[in-house]
């Protein structure tokens, strides 16, 4: 067989093909770009998902003639003052974005530096013209068009139009969250999808721009540090979910990421305020040097490599744990109270006329009626005489208990429901599900006081692995010791199970290691364990919980709301349901159209 050099052009499209997977990964290569480049406003339009058209334009530095025809040969940046590629302080460093686009479109630059005239450079799928002379006020403008049209068989792999813009669109929300100070604006079609002012160093404002009010209404701020790692941002209340990961936004020095091992610890740190097969909402930011963390991993720099993974693992799941722990139970349901009552506000019916009849016009057309004879009215008084005095007593309730976040409990509806009253509105308590979290939270105090307990297995299971997952696992013997499963090398590629957590009772112990080792193989840690011991610790707290339909008296209805206010994530239940919803006077008078 001979050996031949592969032609430029080819090698060229091999080399988009590991930048370039879809249009907006384009989109995302020019944009950093602008960024590099100190935009302070990037437009950008695209037509046909970014097929036909992806137009980016900024008001950066711009580039001179000598450097777009630099610009546009592979692996030249202006980047890298040097060659450590462990102080990278940009989002692009390798100098693949142009030259890769340019080998699969036609694409146009023209750029202007200050004090220069304007110029611009085309390729056409991989051949060069210019630079020649060319009209631009300031900054950079790009235009590509027909991508991948000499790359059939990439073309046919792209989604629909629709499904490549709203991939577009991802992009630009997570780089218009991670540079704030940057306006950036998309359209498609003539139609804008995003609109995002530049502002200043308000994350909240900047997430309500590009994700909607709802989002930053329903987060708690984050900012902690430790070990020189900074993690900032917002995370979502446990009670404000989605379907999917795809609002789970994370950054790790300014640089959008999509990284298993900083995903996984998200989903540790929601462990026990979530409820299964939802997603949190998150924009979080991790920043540290940049000799920690190693961001020349993949070429589309979606994931990173950290050189403590365990310090940032760490700080991330404390973080939220804490978050959730130290919300006040005024704050937590803020978004469920939002939800039910614009949900449950009463819509008027139209008048006969056909026109609409506002909300206070029930009211008015009440008090125009004719008045009833005082006759009739003492009828109707002894008719309707209530059956029974609705008040719990006499004696007005204290004072120091209304002021309490939770007040004090009125009454026991349905033998399931505690009804409070405060100073400013009332809260509805469901008391299986704000007991069942007491119980667990005890449980788990027990457990980290007193140990996990373990049962010896009278014959200990071996589990065959290949020899680099059992070493793997046996390097994380201590820590899974500490959790109760104790375990041993037995020959070549195999681990012996001596003992297992007590609770877990008849659990498949091989199939848990192995998917511990998987956890482990993949990402470099495992909450497998743990999980599944808290799963046990939910379902133990569950049933030994108050139960629904039981009816507690005055004294044990304040106990537990007193409790609540003491217990870290008492805002939901094991399973992420919400313990209690908190109604103000202005939600009531909202629902009954009062206001």
């Amino acid at each position: 067989m001979t050996i031949r050099r592969l032609p430029d052009t080819l090698v060229d499209r091999i080399a988009a093909g590991e930048v370039i997977e879809r249009p907006a990964s384009a989109v995302k290569e020019l944009a950093e770009n602008a960024i590099d480049a100190g935009a302070r406003r990037i437009d950008i339009a695209v037509a046909g998902g970014g097929r036909e058209l992806i137009r980016v334009i900024d008001d950066g530095a711009g580039m001179s003639a000598d450097d777009l025809a630099l610009a546009v040969e592979r692996h030249a940046t202006s980047k890298l003052a040097g060659d450590d590629l462990l102080d990278i302080a940009t989002l692009g460093f390798r100098g693949e974005a142009l030259p890769s686009i340019g080998s699969v479109s036609r694409m146009t630059i023209t750029s202007r530096v200050a004090d220069a005239e304007a110029a611009s450079v085309t390729i056409d799928n991989g051949r060069v013209e210019g630079p020649r002379p060319a009209a631009l006020t300031r900054g950079t403008a790009i235009e590509v068009r027909d991508l991948f049209q000499a790359v059939p068989a990439r073309l046919k792999f792209l989604k629909s139009d629709s499904a490549e813009t709203q991939a577009i669109a991802d992009v630009v929300r997570r780089l218009a969250l991670a540079h704030p100070d940057v306006g950036f604006a998309l359209s498609s079609e003539d139609r804008v999808l995003i609109d995002a002012p530049a502002g200043g160093d308000d994350l909240a404002e900047r997430v309500a721009a590009v994700l909607g009010r709802d989002f930053a209404d329903n987060a708690l701020a984050i900012d902690v540090e430790k070990g020189g790692v900074r993690l900032i941002g917002l995370a979502g209340l446990p009670t404000f979910h989605r379907g999917s990961a795809r609002w789970q936004f994370v950054f790790v020095n300014g640089r959008p990421v999509r990284d298993k091992q900083l995903l996984s610890a998200v989903r540790a740190g929601y462990q026990d305020v979530l409820t299964r097969q939802r997603f949190p909402f998150t924009c979080l930011f991790v920043a540290l040097s940049p000799r920690e963390v190693d961001v020349n991993v993949h070429p589309a720099k979606a994931e990173v490599r950290f050189r403590d993974p365990g310090l940032v693992r760490g700080l991330i799941v404390s973080a939220l744990r804490h978050a959730f722990a130290d919300q006040t139970p005024q704050t937590a349901q803020d978004g469920v109270v939002e939800r039910l009552v614009t949900a449950t506000a009463p819509a008027w019916p139209q008048a006969s006329g056909g026109g609409g009849m506002h909300a206070a016009e029930p009211v008015r057309a009440y008090a125009a009626a004719p008045a009833i004879p005082q006759g009739t009215q003492a009828a109707l008084a002894e008719l309707y005489a209530p059956s029974a005095d609705t008040r719990a007593d006499e004696t007005p309730l204290p004072a120091e208990d209304l002021s309490r976040p939770l007040g004090a409990a009125r009454a026991q509806v349905h033998e399931t429901y505690i009804l409070a009253q405060t100073e400013d509105g009332v809260v509805i308590v469901d008391q299986h599900a704000a007991h069942e979290r007491l119980v667990y939270e005890r449980m788990k105090t027990a457990l980290e006081r007193d140990g996990i307990a373990r049962q010896a297995l009278l014959v200990p299971e071996i589990v065959e692995l290949a020899p680099v997952d059992a070493d793997r696992l046996l390097g994380r013997a201590g820590e899974l010791a500490e959790l109760g499963l104790v375990i041993e090398g037995f020959g070549h590629g195999a681990i012996a199970v001596r003992e297992v957590p007590a609770m877990l009772g008849d659990a498949d112990v091989a199939g848990l290691v192995r998917d511990i080792a998987d956890d482990i193989a993949e990402i470099g840690e495992t909450t497998r364990l743990a999980e599944k011991l808290n799963h046990v610790a939910a379902t133990m707290a569950c049933y030994g919980s108050v139960r629904a339909g039981r009816r507690l008296r005055p004294d044990e209805m304040n106990a537990l709301l007193r409790e609540m206010e003491a217990t870290p994530n008492a805002s939901q239940c094991n399973h992420g349901r919400p313990t209690f919803v908190k109604l103000g006077l202005a939600d009531l008078e909202r629902l009954f159209a009062r206001r």
